[in-house]
């Protein structure tokens, strides 16, 4: 906020509204309880509320209450800063509540094992799409455009994409968002978190996504590498790229319900738009863990299309009617270039270890080498305390 805004420019702000674009000016909250009504029942004093566009940093302070109750967007040359031990409640309305960090801006969201960043729901029953979730927009390469153009993100119509690998959208430890998810159409939903195009000089490690409506975390392009991921419960698939993604991914845990989607879902370009720039994603992941409800049920661990390209590393999948399903041309083509390949990989009650549904000829020992040999990734040891279950 900026710091020449007085107590009580807040009275005054209600009587504006926003005349240029879809979102709101930014909205001051002050701690009177004259102001903090909702439907003429008076709620908490103590409790700040976010929502608005952002043109100056902001640092939210530990011993204060935060509620999200619309869309908060930082824009270019910002940074909002969460401390640790902090937990931020968005309001159960749906897709419109969500935070945006905008190209050109920055999140430094710190927490510890022991002091992790939650973002939830503030229903009383919390469900999956209650809100919105976490989106990070920024200029690394995108396969959809070409050169410096830009990309539009499905929530927020904000830009997305470039030729800046190294971008900078800040840090990410210790962080964990639940219930998300809200869609605003069938084609426009929110993950737990959304990563547009974001850096690898971006920090990312130790995040969850829990209980979400959508995806849990999807990379659409980009460079950014992350560590540590957690993804229980995503409704849809727990882990998506697309669009040319090339981070490495290092140390994951999945775990699926039969009612759930895919545990990873890769594309090699958005098949909506086009494969402006003729790259595949290729992504590595390395030490996965993926476990589903058993072989019973038909459910898909990992599917690979639009030919997504990847060098996978010790993956352990368990509990699957399928372990890899490979679809379309290219994608074939990727395991006989060598492009996409599995080295170390485990099956426990996985009915069918690979489908190719490519029309390109290939054997299992093509696409997987050293079966029986992986461990997956010691989740009961990095996982400890700041998940939850």
């Amino acid at each position: 906020m900026k710091k020449q805004i007085i107590l009580g420019l807040a009275l005054a702000a209600t009587f504006f509204s926003c005349s240029t674009d879809d979102t709101s000016d930014i909205v001051i909250n002050d701690n009177s309880v004259t102001n903090n009504t909702s439907g003429g029942v008076t709620t908490d004093p103590s409790t700040i509320y976010l929502s608005g566009t952002y043109t100056e940093n902001l640092t939210l302070d530990a011993n204060k209450t935060y509620k999200l109750n619309g869309s908060l967007i930082m824009s270019s040359g910002t940074t909002l800063t969460i401390p640790a031990c902090m937990t931020i409640e968005a309001l159960a309305s749906g897709a419109d509540v969500y935070i945006a960090i905008s190209q050109g801006a920055k999140i430094i969201a710190n927490g510890t094992a022991d002091c992790p960043i939650v973002f939830t729901s503030d229903a009383a029953s919390p469900a999956a799409g209650d809100w919105g979730g976490l989106i990070i927009l920024g200029k690394a390469p995108i396969n959809s455009v070409t050169g410096t153009n830009t990309a539009t993100s499905e929530i927020a119509s904000l830009p997305y994409g470039g030729n800046v690998a190294n971008d900078n959208s800040g840090s990410l430890n210790y962080v964990r968002v639940e219930y998300s998810g809200g869609a605003a159409d069938g084609q426009s939903e929110n993950n737990g978190f959304s990563f547009y195009g974001v850096g690898n000089e971006t920090s990312v490690n130790y995040i969850q996504a829990y209980a979400g409506k959508d995806d849990g975390i999807e990379f659409f392009g980009g460079t950014v590498n992350a560590s540590y991921i957690s993804v229980i419960n995503a409704e849809d698939d727990s882990v998506d790229w697309t669009e040319g993604f090339s981070g490495t991914l290092n140390h994951v845990y999945i775990s699926n319900r039969a009612s759930d989607d895919k545990a990873i879902e890769a594309d090699g370009y958005n098949t909506d738009f086009s494969n402006a720039t003729g790259i595949f994603s290729k992504p590595t992941l390395n030490n996965v863990t993926i476990i589903g409800e058993g072989s019973a049920n038909s459910s898909e661990a990992v599917r690979l299309r639009a030919g997504t390209q990847g060098l996978f590393s010790n993956i352990m999948i368990t509990g699957y009617g399928e372990g890899f399903d490979l679809d379309d041309l290219d994608t074939g083509n990727g395991v006989i270039s060598g492009d996409l390949k599995v080295e170390g990989v485990t099956f426990v009650d996985v009915t069918d270890k690979v489908k190719n549904d490519t029309t390109v000829t290939f054997t299992d020992a093509d696409f997987f080498t050293g079966e029986n040999t992986a461990t997956g990734t010691d989740y009961a040891s990095w996982g400890a305390g700041w998940t939850t279950n």
